[in-house]
């Protein structure tokens, strides 16, 4: 499907030689991976492969040269994330960093933690996890209490995070903590911290998942010492740097493509003469598209140098409204016709059990529909 053009400064063409370079990276990579494999990506972390990714300069793109990225344009680093996704591939282990964790960094630290950690990062060697979620706290990231207290010239850290996907195999977590009062604002008195996940005090304990996965994680922290370099940005202004790190986080098209392999899986397994199979499935294809499209405007705003806050958090509830759908469309058109131990048996179980989560990670639909609602200016 060709690109719509929304960075003049990149041909078209120039963005299909890159789909067709990806394609076949993949296809040469991905060989014999099986479907239930390449359903399981978005949790399914491979170092060597981050590396080999790393090695093409496909991390890290749009970053500057400084820190090693190769200054490519937003667009283009759309075309390999949507190839990465739409071919399965195991992107747990890099996501988080080069999707927020570096662009933070860059952006807030650059003189200081940007040039230590990122090129690390864009070649495929650091991992991040997120640090905000807590217990007992809901979506609601202003009651955090994980604590940071000055120490000398540093922080010491106290409390937990949970919900924190992949901690148990990052190097590293951008984590929001209380460093003063709300002041008379709910939203003062938070900042952002580099934690080193390998620390002393630093306990990481698993937490599998209704699909029997280990993704999720809490992670405590009892007295951890932080040098002064680990504040990430300006003491206090956490809550605007965490919205920043969520537009990103929320803008990508993971959050339409996740439980794509079950689209595929049924598209295969559907007969051609079914008219219900082909009126269901054909919506699902046209929702796909139109959220594709939406998608690529986030990703034409992020180029402009646009806030995609609004935008982003559109794109992310209807993507997860879709693919929370998939399960019972499959169902629907399938129900016990699924052979035993086919494919589609096996990637639409899977789907089913992860659906669930889409609507959490990257914030709640509740919280999603709070901010399109004041983003509207309802509220």
């Amino acid at each position: 499907m060709p690109i719509p053009r929304i960075d003049p400064g990149i041909p078209d063409a120039d963005c299909e030689r890159l789909r067709k370079e990806v394609r076949e990276f993949l296809a040469e990579t991905l060989a014999g991976h099986r479907a239930i494999d390449r359903a399981r990506h978005w949790s399914t972390a491979d170092p060597e492969f981050s590396r080999r990714l790393g090695e093409r300069g496909w991390i890290g793109m749009t970053w500057p040269v400084r820190y090693g990225g190769r200054a490519r344009s937003q667009l283009e680093r759309y075309v390999v994330i949507e190839e990465l996704l739409a071919a399965g591939a195991p992107v747990a282990a890099h996501w988080t960093a080069d999707r927020q964790s570096g662009p933070q960094l860059i952006r807030f630290a650059p003189e200081t933690l940007a040039p230590k950690i990122v090129p690390g990062i864009v070649r495929g060697e650091t991992f991040f996890c997120i640090g905000l979620s807590e217990s007992d706290t809901g979506s609601d990231l202003a009651s955090v209490r994980t604590r940071a207290t000055r120490s000398g010239a540093g922080w010491v850290l106290d409390g937990a995070k949970l919900w924190t996907t992949g901690a148990h195999r990052a190097h590293y977590m951008i984590a929001l903590a209380r460093t003063g009062p709300p002041d008379g604002s709910r939203h003062a008195g938070l900042s952002q911290f580099l934690v080193d996940l390998k620390a002393p005090g630093v306990k990481i304990r698993p937490i599998r998942n209704q699909a029997d996965e280990h993704d999720f994680n809490e992670v405590g922290f009892e007295h951890v010492e932080l040098p002064g370099e680990c504040l990430i940005g300006r003491e206090g202004a956490g809550w605007e740097q965490a919205a920043t790190e969520l537009a990103f986080e929320r803008s990508g098209p993971e959050r339409y493509l996740s439980g794509m392999r079950l689209l595929l899986e049924m598209l295969d397994a559907a007969h051609a003469v079914d008219a219900r199979a082909r009126v269901a499935l054909g919506r699902l294809v046209a929702h796909y598209a139109t959220l594709r499209q939406m998608s690529l405007g986030v990703a034409g705003m992020l180029a402009r140098g646009e806030d995609p806050s609004l935008a982003a958090a559109i794109v992310k509830d209807l993507g997860a409204t879709l693919e929370q759908s998939l399960p019972d469309v499959a169902h629907e058109l399938f129900g016990g016709a699924m052979p035993a131990g086919s494919t589609l048996e096996q990637v639409a179980d899977h789907v089913t059990r992860a659906a669930p989560s889409f609507s959490l990670r990257g914030g709640t639909r509740e919280i999603l529909r709070g901010i399109i609602a004041r983003g509207l200016g309802l509220r």
